[in-house]
């Protein structure tokens, strides 16, 4: 059986982690695209991948067979590089956030409608073994209805680099409410995506000039730099359904450590997937726990789920999982229109934050 062809748009970091997830599935890589052509010839060598482009036109151009493409690029052009690929009836696997906002992911959420293609996200953090042990009690039943879920990403030191395209508003769309989405995208992923009603919201720029709040492994300063997008956020969310959700995001704010987790408390259970850093950044004392706490015997009880870590934090097995559906074998770990929900809720989040009043969602 012939191997499926993959290009891949980006050469930066997360790029290897889409290149060896792709290796994984059994996915032959032919093609780069980087208009960093000195990066992506290291990148192509150190993976003795044949082809290297300037653009993701000319790679497309030149290898009309290819299969599918991973998009890993700053946010301003996810949709217009994932929409060209749809397009060209590739199927589409997009770096996080899906783009820089609803309007540009329901674009693609077309393409790819239009032209009968995948287009999935890289929301990896579904793809955890944490993320989905808690999952398969959530399907079982054994946690009921989610009425209420706390979504956290905070740092206290994190800014990834003054005047990259991070912080640089038309180029991300924002901070890090827009940059570290994964928990509000993995609590309406345990919630089962309800449909959104209202949020309230404050952004705040505090340490946004102050490089001590530099993470330790952003990107360089840029001599004249740009930041104009937050550094922290706080909002809430209702549902349709009567269900709530309440978000924190920040790169900067005087918080103890730095915190990754869902929480939810449920009819018939609550639970919890969380990483408590010594330090912001990458931390060998990182802690990992995943629980269930439930009411047993007349008495509470707290359930520790024990999982083989993933040190590619699910980013290889999101990738995995996009092969598989493309092939047939397995269901999408995401769609467009979760992410269209999910995107919905950012807007709404920064809007809110603008105009400093609850807004609603349509």
């Amino acid at each position: 059986m012939q191997k499926m062809k993959a290009g891949i748009v980006g050469t930066g970091g997360i790029s290897h982690y889409h290149l060896r997830g792709f290796l994984r599935a059994g996915v032959e890589v032919i093609a780069v695209a980087d208009p960093a052509l000195d990066r992506a010839r290291g990148f192509a060598e150190n993976y003795r991948v044949k082809n290297v482009y300037a653009s993701h036109q000319e790679m497309l151009r030149v290898h009309p067979d290819l299969d599918m493409v991973s998009v890993a690029t700053p946010n301003k052009f996810h949709a217009p590089i994932a929409t060209d690929c749809l397009n060209a009836g590739v199927h589409v696997f997009c770096e996080k956030p899906p783009a820089l906002n609803a309007t540009e992911v329901a674009q693609m959420k077309e393409a790819a409608e239009r032209n009968k293609r995948l287009l999935l996200f890289d929301f990896n953090n579904r793809a955890r073994p944490e993320a989905q042990a808690i999952m398969s009690y959530i399907r079982n039943g054994q946690v009921g209805t989610i009425n209420s879920a706390q979504a956290i990403w905070i740092r206290r030191c994190g800014i990834p680099g003054f005047g990259g395209w991070f912080t640089q508003k038309a180029l991300s769309g924002g901070g890090p409410v827009i940059d570290l989405l994964h928990m509000i995208d993995l609590a309406l992923y345990f919630m089962n995506f309800p449909a959104p009603a209202y949020v309230l919201a404050a952004t705040f720029r505090d340490f946004a000039s102050d490089k001590r709040f530099k993470g330790p492994w952003g990107l360089p300063d840029m001599e004249k730099a740009v930041v104009d997008v937050e550094t922290a956020a706080h909002g809430f969310v209702t549902f349709q359904t009567g269900q709530v959700l309440f978000i924190r995001n920040s790169w900067a704010e005087l918080n103890r450590r730095e915190e990754v987790s869902v929480t939810f408390q449920g009819t018939l259970a609550g639970g919890m997937v969380r990483r408590l850093f010594g330090r912001d950044g990458l931390d060998e004392t990182a802690i990992d726990e995943c629980e269930l706490y439930t009411m047993e015997h007349g008495l509470p009880v707290n359930k520790m789920i024990l999982v083989t870590p993933d040190v590619a934090m699910g980013r290889e097995t999101a990738l995995i999982n996009f092969v598989e559906a493309v092939q047939g074998k397995t269901e999408p770990l995401s769609t467009p229109e979760q992410a269209l929900v999910l995107m919905k809720i950012i807007d709404a989040i920064y809007l809110s934050a603008e105009k400093k009043e609850p807004v609603s969602i349509d």
